[in-house]
């Protein structure tokens, strides 16, 4: 998919505004200049990183009610999906913190949030303070009952757990849910027709 059609869904299907596709130019056209040094993406990735990276961590925004408190995405690595998310939202009082333990890729989100002007906390430890989150996202961070054990783990009240996979997403789902089943729904990607998109409500 070409880069124009992906803004073309950004603008009219997912309802980024003019300002937030320019600030998405700035943040992939870094991300590939630090990918040079980083290893942040994969090389193979680069041509397509408006599909591949962008379009598949903007399309989670479907998912949220930005009219909640809080937003943390667990292990961010550049940004990928949490700072996509933060680039998107227009509500000064909902409030997006990136957790990530690598302090290159931590520095890389502090240049490239201070450039934007975009309020988020990045962290690094996920167990460093109790988290207020309304919603947790995970794009590449842990197997499925991995991130379900965290995300119960350091969130002390009801929320929702949004995890983008795979075309393993089914079989993720019955291993995840052996020892204890959890509503949850699952949504088809826009990027890939095998992917799949798990919403997972963990009640306390």
């Amino acid at each position: 998919m070409q880069d124009k059609q992906v803004i073309n869904i950004l603008q009219n299907q997912l309802n980024f505004s003019i300002k937030s596709i320019e600030k998405l130019k700035i943040f992939t056209n870094n991300l590939i200049s630090a990918n040079k040094k980083h290893n942040f993406i994969s090389k193979s990735t680069e041509a397509n990183i408006w599909h591949r990276h962008v379009l598949d961590s903007a399309q989670l925004v479907k998912f949220i009610d930005f009219s909640k408190s809080s937003l943390s995405d667990l292990g961010s690595g550049a940004g990928l999906p949490g700072l996509v998310i933060a680039i998107f939202n227009e509500n000064k009082d909902f409030h997006v913190k990136l957790y990530e333990k690598s302090p290159v890729k931590r520095a890389f989100l502090e240049e490239i949030s201070k450039k934007l002007s975009i309020r988020v906390d990045i962290k690094g430890n996920i167990y460093e303070e109790i988290v207020d989150a309304d919603y947790i996202v995970s794009r590449a961070f842990k197997k499925l009952e991995s991130v379900i054990q965290v995300s119960r783990e350091i969130v002390k009240k009801s929320h929702k757990l949004i995890v983008l996979k795979g075309q393993n997403a089914q079989q993720d789902l019955k291993k995840a849910f052996k020892k204890e089943k959890y509503a949850y729904k699952l949504e088809d990607s826009i990027t890939n027709k095998d992917s799949k998109i798990i919403i997972v409500d963990l009640k306390k």
